[in-house]
């Protein structure tokens, strides 16, 4: 079965190598059937595929974007999850052929003299690991990275970014899900340098954009490495009223204006479908929304919405389309 993309779009690849790279965390090297080199591809990238059990997802690639000879991705296990990433690393074996996209990248590295500050969790440590590999491997900046995970146990790569050749730029701490030994982000980004990329939890994330409403909006860039939950307690159905064309749609609890919008026929541009890319930026003319996004600064957010995760807290929104 083929995710979605047209023909050109769509490749097939050979898993080569399958291993354990923390708990419950699988490692997955793609290779051309034939032994060709790959499409190039650009640190941050992801690819989409269909898992065995017939869901699409996405994953970033994790090495170094000078190797073209193979695609490596990472899995977590969430055995809690909507069974993606279970189907996925239970069905898939080395000698597996997967059908699989073209990396696109919404996570891209901006060329930063003053360098680079990531900050990664858990499994979203993936994108940020080409983009660490890259610069070290070409020079093209300096860099700190800070990956929190719960123990060794759960930090995948942790052997590569404690290794020599990242001494002095990568720090990893370990919280033993106690809350109080989080990470202290604030001296972090007290004080706005070069570019800062963020992928992790969606509650990492949120307190990395609260600490950083005194940067640059355009030098703060994150990642969602996994879908944001489509229900809330206190979700209620509303209406978008387009103000162009006249149409008024419903949007059910459980559904995205997105989905909603393109149940009845209009064609919107998304792409990550988490809040972090910017893609669906809409005009807001009406309504009160619930920003769900982690694009939107406080100002932008009076007259615009990210229409893949935000909701209304009135009983309409007036866009414009």
């Amino acid at each position: 079965m083929a995710v979605n993309g047209t023909a050109a779009e769509i490749m097939s690849v050979v898993v080569s190598d399958t291993s354990r790279v923390a708990d419950d965390i699988f490692l997955f090297e793609l290779r051309h059937g034939h032994g060709a080199d790959l499409p190039e591809f650009t640190a941050g990238s992801h690819i989409a595929l269909r898992v065995p059990n017939g869901l699409e997802r996405k994953y970033s690639l994790c090495n170094d974007p000078a190797e073209r000879d193979r695609y490596v991705i990472a899995v977590k296990r969430e055995a809690e999850g909507r069974g993606g990433s279970v189907s996925f690393v239970d069905g898939t074996k080395a000698g597996d052929k997967l059908l699989i996209s073209a990396p696109r990248n919404d996570f891209g590295l901006v060329k930063s003299p003053a360098g680079y500050l990531f900050v990664a969790g858990g499994i979203g440590i993936t994108p940020i690991l080409s983009m660490v590999r890259h610069l070290k491997s070409s020079g093209a900046g300096r860099f700190k990275l800070y990956y929190c995970a719960r123990t060794p146990g759960t930090t995948a790569f942790g052997d590569v970014l404690g290794g020599p050749q990242f001494r002095g730029q990568v720090t990893i701490h370990h919280d033993r899900g106690d809350p109080a030994q989080a990470l202290d982000l604030w001296p972090l980004l007290e004080r706005p340098k070069g570019h800062l990329y963020c992928c992790g939890p969606r509650s990492m994330m949120q307190a990395v954009r609260d600490m950083t409403g005194h940067w640059s909006p355009s030098s703060v860039h994150f990642e969602a490495f996994a879908e944001p939950p489509k229900r809330s307690p206190q979700d209620q159905p509303f209406r978008v009223r387009l103000m162009r064309s006249g149409d008024v749609i419903e949007v059910p609890v459980g559904v995205t204006i997105l989905e909603a919008l393109r149940g009845r026929g209009h064609v919107v541009p998304s792409s990550c479908e988490s809040g972090t890319c910017g893609t669906c930026r809409t005009k807001l003319l009406g309504g009160a929304a619930d920003h769900r996004d982690l694009v939107l600064t406080e100002s932008e957010q009076a007259d615009n919405i990210m229409l893949c995760v935000s909701r209304a807290r009135s009983a309409e929104l007036q866009i414009d389309r």
